[in-house]
């Protein structure tokens, strides 16, 4: 490491450690829509919004569209009236990221895109950016490219962002809750200290490409499944990552496979993925639907099984949303976020019962 980098990356470590620990629990809703009707949600509850999302053209950061640039004039002008709101952008997204690992396997393209964040913040008065490359390193998306180089490359680039977008910047990135994520596309110790925090995607755990059922977003840990929120959140507290940092996803929709086996009522049985369908939906989920509705007391996660067409549903409910905000209080957490905000219910929906939890468990 060059003196000038490491003189640089000490001053940002211990500028954004005094920012850091400020004692706010964050409430960070991930958002596709356009921005219209953002206000029927209660925004009085939530610290960020994270727009999403914006691309790659080149080795800069786009609109891919004029309707996006409005949206996000429209987003950032709420802050007016939530003056404690804070709005970034995000790049990437599940399959919006296939040309990152080569872009920023160039040292000059890092710094170009690391410039291009700091105009749109400046020029929309943006709070900062929130990176979801999925995933450097390892296989995400079908047929995008991937390297071992990556991990190295996320570290350079989330400095060079740091350097152009200076302390106050808003800086994070969306990271796989999973154990080989964890093992291999982040070095830790170097990427932490230069950002705030860490969005952690403790959902789609078993994803639509599984041919066998489980919880997607379970808190723990059962003998038939690893990947959890509290083992994603053990191994970067082993790892020195600080607790205050690490905030914790849920997901406000439902993940559905169909030809399942009613026994143990669907749950780690094989099966085809059929579709997602958010929060608002739910009522497709109800018990006159023939929905037989179960709770893992492991896992402490819901999930479902419909009697007669064999579908089995994994997903995230009131009753798993507070024992997320329990145990983000009890391991001293930074907070807990959610994909996406258009997928709830406005005024009646998760995140009030998430809000009523935050309340209960901290002080705001």
């Amino acid at each position: 490491m060059k003196w000038a980098y490491l003189i640089l990356f000490l001053m940002y470590c211990s500028g954004l450690q005094s920012q850091d620990l400020n004692g706010r629990f964050e409430v960070i809703a991930y958002y596709t829509g356009n921005g219209m009707d953002v206000e029927k949600y209660s925004l009085s509850k939530i610290t960020q919004i994270i727009f999403s999302f914006l691309h790659l053209k080149d080795d800069t950061l786009y609109f891919d569209n004029e309707e996006k640039r409005e949206t996000l004039k429209r987003l950032v002008a709420l802050k007016e009236k939530y003056p404690g709101l804070k709005v970034l952008i995000s790049l990437g997204g599940w399959s919006g990221c296939k040309t990152c690992s080569d872009v920023f396997s160039d040292s000059a393209s890092r710094k170009n895109f690391a410039a291009s964040v700091r105009r749109i913040m400046d020029t929309y008065k943006v709070d900062g950016i929130d990176l979801d490359w999925e995933y450097p390193a390892i296989e995400g998306f079908p047929g995008h490219p991937f390297k071992p180089q990556d991990r190295e490359n996320f570290t350079d680039l989330i400095f060079q962002i740091r350097n152009a977008i200076g302390e106050k910047g808003e800086l994070s990135f969306a990271a796989g809750g999973f154990t080989q994520y964890l093992e291999k596309s982040v070095d830790w110790k170097m990427v932490m200290p230069m950002v705030n925090r860490v969005n952690l995607m403790t959902y789609d755990l078993v994803h639509g490409y599984s041919t066998t059922t489980g919880h997607h977003t379970p808190l723990y840990s059962t003998p038939q499944q690893l990947e959890s929120t509290d083992n994603c959140v053990q191994w970067l507290i082993k790892a020195g990552v600080p607790p205050e940092k690490l905030i914790i996803g849920s997901a406000f929709y439902a993940r559905i496979w169909e030809g399942v086996s009613r026994k143990d009522w669907g749950l780690y049985k094989e099966g085809k993925f059929l579709k997602a369908i958010g929060y608002k939906d739910f009522n497709r989920l109800e018990p006159d639907s023939g929905w037989a509705h179960q709770w893992d007391n492991i896992a402490l996660a819901p999930y479902a099984f419909h009697k007669t067409k064999n579908y089995f549903a994994t997903y995230d409910n009131g009753m798993s949303v507070f024992e997320k905000v329990q145990y983000a209080f009890r391991h001293h957490l930074g907070g807990i976020m959610f994909w996406e905000l258009s997928s709830d219910i406005p005024g009646n929906g998760l995140l009030d019962q998430m809000a009523d939890a935050v309340k209960r468990f901290f002080k705001q």
